[in-house]
């Protein structure tokens, strides 16, 4: 069989999507759209809605406003294409466009991970060792673990894109996927991708395995902590800071582990179609809702943000 190499002998893939039924395109389309829009407008609130209220400028939701923000960004990069190829027939993407949507798709994804895990040191911090919390979490702090947050996440990006550029492909060039994520492109490789694949799942525990440990090990701590408080509301108090930052974590976290962690022999397209629907669509929509619900501050700033529009 004749091996081509996409980066030059062909226009790009076909991504197959989330279905081949034509019926339920348009359907599709506006369920996404209206998530998606939901997702931008709640996720901008929250920005304003932090930065409008003085009584916000901790670095909590420092951390927070930035993970809407990179939340902002990670839905971009997958939905508004998803939203085209609903109303196209040919869903094609180029080989370039390929590479330039997995590359941003894992770098926003990475940095949410490490926003998760640099909010997790906060609350540790907070409850274990408040005398402490003003030197730690300093101003200064806050911006650095950002800027590293970033900078981990696009070298890890920048370092699986080029291992994908140096795959072949045979003829089949159809993606099994609403996107271009690794492990349907990695199905399509003609090459030997039996080391890349050995890189892939190395390199891919250290930079999102590094994160998720640090916040196993902060609610370790927190739970060791509180539990010395001898009354039950001193308990609550402390619990309920972390409740919210607890359900985004494993509604990213779940379902990250259910697509990635596994051989690709394990792949299955519906399964794993459903799971990244969890992490790229709804859980950017649904964090808006866990922090503001149940958040006394949340919703003081979103009242005092729509009293200065109305007023």
């Amino acid at each position: 069989m004749e091996t081509k190499n996409y980066s030059s002998s062909t226009s790009g893939f076909i991504l197959l999507g989330l279905s081949s039924n034509p019926q339920l395109q348009k359907p599709l389309f506006a369920i996404f759209l209206i998530m998606y829009l939901v997702t931008v407008v709640g996720n901008v609130l929250i920005i304003l809605a932090i930065y409008s209220d003085p009584r916000l400028q901790t670095p909590m939701y420092f951390f927070l406003s930035n993970l809407s923000f990179m939340d902002i960004c990670f839905t971009t990069v997958i939905v508004p294409k998803m939203l085209v190829n609903f109303l196209s027939e040919t869903n094609v993407i180029s080989y370039v466009g390929c590479l330039v949507q997995m590359y941003f798709f894992m770098a926003f994804a990475n940095t949410d991970s490490y926003l998760l895990a640099s909010m997790a040191i906060d609350r540790l911090v907070a409850i274990c060792n408040p005398l402490h919390y003003d030197v730690v979490m300093n101003p200064r702090h806050c911006p650095l673990m950002l800027l590293g947050s970033c900078s981990i996440s696009h070298l890890h990006s920048l370092f699986r894109v080029l291992l994908m550029s140096r795959l072949s492909f045979c003829a089949s060039h159809v993606i099994k996927h609403f996107f271009c994520d690794t492990q349907p492109v990695l199905k399509l490789s003609c090459s030997d991708t039996s080391s890349s694949q050995m890189v892939v799942m190395t390199e891919t525990l250290a930079v999102i395995v590094t994160p998720f440990l640090c916040i196993i090990f902060s609610y370790l701590q927190i739970i060791v902590t509180v539990l010395r408080i001898p009354s039950a509301a001193g308990k609550w108090k402390a619990f309920s800071t972390c409740g919210s930052h607890l359900t985004a974590v494993s509604l990213f976290y779940g379902s990250i582990i259910y697509v990635y962690f596994r051989p690709l022999s394990m792949y299955s397209v519906v399964r794993d179609r459903v799971a990244t629907v969890m992490y790229t669509v709804v859980t950017p929509m649904l964090n808006p809702f866990i922090y503001s619900l149940r958040n006394k501050d949340m919703k003081r700033g979103l009242k005092k943000l729509r009293d200065g529009i109305y007023s």
